[in-house]
């Protein structure tokens, strides 16, 4: 009991002060660390295997959907981020600029992408000829780089992993059914891998992104009641491939445009699972994410026999296809392990002893429940295969019911400041759509709209704000 206490009082309580409990979980489980700019962070082995899988994940999925990974370059000319209006206009307080190549001032100054439609669309520009070549069906795997004011690692940080798919097609129903399939993915992903529920639904036009026809995206709600963007697909109709020329010969041999995707997601993906999932303790990560799903801690490792019984169940659960580490380091004892890796959200621990292998049994510990219960030695690893599904299962199920306690209708304009200062979390309200009211909510209580869902209600017949009539449903929380 005393290693619990001391272990304990190392991360701050998440109730007392949210933030520094994000800080400490993230420092104490070693998944980054500052680097020497500010704004950019070090994403240690633990952190960048959590990565590592959802990028696993992911690019299965594309690949299955018929896309192809490509690499475009880090610094892109300045001309061509002017080239459409909208999109520099958004991205211009963010852009991280180069001026000098060694000690020569360059003739024209280039931008570290913070994203890449526009070197994408210069280079689809020289490539595409004729509709036989549509639709192209790309993504990249990079960083990017946007100058942020205040950071926070995984949540914004001026240097940030992720995806960016970028498509051409023929048809402006082919460009929508694609932004659509790839927001499905991102909350397919969200639920099968992360354990996390989404609200799908399209952004107001204050809210989209920069050049976008139409925004859509995946937002999550997190423990202290902040949403968090997690994942966008934008429909880009022909804004970008008429601003770069992109043409081809139809097949009427006539000259069109084609229409514009792009859609992505981030190392922030951490971020929300930390924040949805964690406790006290510190991390909790769903079995099919984590970097390490079962640990075994042998128990009086000394005795005869133990490390070897030991070591023919770790090979037992890497045959099933298991991600499992066996900690046989002397230099620590036991309590301090169990500390350790309860700490780093490893899903399951098995405790191994002389007293156990003479039973034929383990101990189990579930790090989301911290519950422990003995289990038969004889096929346990196919037992811990069942259990980690359930631990997912479990997982998901207290989000969404953590998600559902913190959503609430809100009738008036009232009642939502007082929700939002008493109560954070996602309200649901009645839009009439005007710029006005959308700016009046976010100053007056610092929400904003984060979507207006695919699923509809129909909660009143006027504006939450206005009382103008109102036929839009949407989400508003404040968010990170």
């Amino acid at each position: 009991m005393s290693d619990n206490k001391e272990f304990v009082k190392e991360i701050t309580n998440m109730d007392e002060d949210f933030a520094q409990w994000y800080t400490d979980v993230i420092r104490k489980t070693d998944l980054v660390d500052y680097s020497p700019v500010k704004g950019f962070m070090v994403i240690k082995p633990y952190g960048y295997a959590i990565w590592e899988n959802i990028q696993q994940y992911l690019d299965i999925r594309f690949k299955q959907t018929g896309h192809k990974n490509m690499y475009f370059p880090l610094l892109i000319p300045e001309s061509l981020l002017n080239k459409e209006k909208e999109h520099v206009e958004g991205f211009a307080p963010e852009v991280a600029w180069v001026t000098h190549g060694g000690d020569n001032e360059l003739g024209e100054k280039l931008c570290i992408r913070p994203t890449s439609e526009t070197i994408i669309c210069h280079m689809y520009s020289k490539w595409l000829k004729s509709y036989r070549e549509l639709p192209y069906l790309n993504n990249q795997w990079c960083s990017v780089v946007r100058w942020e004011k205040a950071t926070r690692p995984f949540l914004r940080t001026s240097e940030f992993l992720w995806q960016e798919g970028h498509t051409l097609h023929e048809t402006e129903q082919e460009a929508q059914d694609e932004t659509i399939q790839m927001l499905n993915i991102y909350s397919e992903m969200a639920k099968e891998l992360l354990a996390i529920p989404m609200v799908s639904g399209i952004k107001s036009e204050k809210e989209k992104f920069a050049g976008a026809e139409a925004t859509y995206t995946i937002e999550a709600l997190m423990h202290d009641g902040k949403a968090l963007q997690s994942g966008t697909s934008h429909n880009l109709a022909q804004h970008f491939t008429k601003a770069f020329d992109i043409t081809y010969l139809d097949r009427n041999s006539k000259l069109q445009h084609p229409y514009h995707t792009s859609w992505g997601v981030s190392t922030r993906l951490i971020g929300g699972l930390i924040m949805v999932h964690s406790d006290n303790r510190g991390l909790v990560l769903p079995p099919r994410v984590a970097p390490t799903q079962v640990v075994i801690v042998p128990v009086m490792q000394k005795k005869a026999g133990v490390l070897d019984r030991a070591y023919e169940l770790k090979k037992e659960l890497q045959d099933l296809g298991v991600r499992v580490d066996l900690d046989d380091s002397p230099n620590y004892s036991p309590g301090w392990k169990f500390n350790e890796y309860e700490m780093k959200g490893v899903p399951i621990r098995i405790e191994i002893g002389p007293r156990d292998i003479k039973n034929g049994v383990a101990m189990v510990a579930r790090r989301d429940t911290l519950t422990k219960d003995q289990y038969e030695l004889e096929g346990i690893g196919e037992a811990m295969k069942t259990l980690l599904e359930n631990v997912h299962e479990d997982m998901y199920n207290k989000a969404l019911a953590m998600r559902e306690e913190k959503t609430y209708i809100v009738e008036t304009y009232d009642e939502l400041k007082d929700k939002m200062n008493t109560k954070p979390g996602f309200a649901k309200a009645m839009w009439c759509g005007c710029d006005e009211c959308e700016a009046k909510i976010k100053s007056d209580t610092g929400a904003t709209i984060r979507c207006m869902p695919f699923e509809q209600e129909k909660l009143s017949e006027t504006c939450l704000v206005c009382g103008e009539k109102a036929d839009k449903m949407v989400y508003l929380a404040r968010a990170y």
